[in-house]
């Protein structure tokens, strides 16, 4: 596996290897990479020749209250993951390599529909940041596919009309959560917790699969489910960002008619933000 840092290099390693009729897969992150990472890669791996892989931690995405300072770097560990899951080239460009002109005159990409409400109501202007971010990446390295994790899911929705609207000729493939023996949902930030919210941080998961087995049984009172689920993760020492069910497609406010849902939620324990989801698909 080579690493690069230059967008000069980063091109002519994936030209090398289209000149040898090589697919390009491509997994961007923001490195401190887990098992759900190397999830990511092992998937493209499996799908295309010659698979890219980018660690950059995008200041265009971060609120100014948020962890872009503190954001764990780890490359060393990130580079022997990332091999072991069937990377072929790394991509670790600097923030001055990817902005060039700064930050403050940079043109913006902004998805409507999908970006708005849950984590776009929470973090105002991270998916403007994100899709900035992915846009850049794709004209970088033009993959034929891409991987993205569904932990994200809202990510991936913004990502899957990026790509559509703006007539992208790459696959999006969206990889499932990953998750510990225990439920909690696989993250960069899980290190941010200590022992003790550690061991509570599964109720999270739990509160979802309390609401779609309920949905599973014909419950319809969604407003009724979602207070029932808010209630145990305060238990747990969980304070709620939200917790909403939509329509799993267009995640707009699901109704009682919809079959394809997704539960998605956001809650802090302690000082960190956690968010998972869960996707349901009722019988028609």
């Amino acid at each position: 596996m080579n690493t690069v840092k230059s967008v000069r290099e980063l091109r002519a390693a994936i030209a090398q290897a289209r000149s040898e009729g090589k697919q390009i897969g491509f997994v961007p992150t923001m490195g401190n990479l887990h098992a759900g990472h190397a999830a990511l890669v092992a998937k493209a791996a499996q799908r295309a020749d010659f698979v890219v892989a980018s660690i950059f931690v995008n200041p265009l995405q971060f609120g100014p209250s948020e962890d872009l300072d503190t954001y764990p770097r780890t490359l060393v560990a990130d580079q022997e993951k990332l091999f072991e899951a069937g990377c072929n080239l790394l991509f670790t460009p600097d923030v001055e390599e990817m902005y060039p002109h700064g930050l403050a005159g940079q043109t913006r990409v902004s998805v409507a529909g999908v970006s708005e409400g849950l984590c776009g109501a929470s973090r105002p202007g991270h998916f403007e940041g994100v899709a900035t971010v992915v846009t850049k990446l794709f004209n970088m390295v033009q993959p034929d596919l891409a991987v993205f994790g569904q932990k994200d899911y809202q990510q991936l929705a913004v990502i899957r009309t990026l790509v559509r609207d703006l007539n992208m000729p790459i696959q999006i493939i969206g990889e499932p959560t990953v998750r510990a023996e225990d439920g909690l949902a696989l993250s960069s930030r899980n290190g941010y917790l200590d022992a003790e919210q550690r061991a509570a941080a599964p109720a999270l998961y739990r509160s979802l699969e309390q609401i779609a087995s309920a949905i599973r049984a014909g419950e319809r009172d969604y407003p009724g489910l979602i207070a029932q689920a808010q209630q145990l993760q305060s238990a747990a020492g969980f304070q709620p960002d939200y917790l909403e069910i939509r329509e799993a497609n267009s995640l707009r406010p699901a109704s009682a008619e919809d079959r394809q849902l997704v539960i998605l939620v956001a809650a802090f324990i302690g000082s960190t933000r956690l968010i998972d989801n869960l996707v349901l698909e009722l019988d028609a």
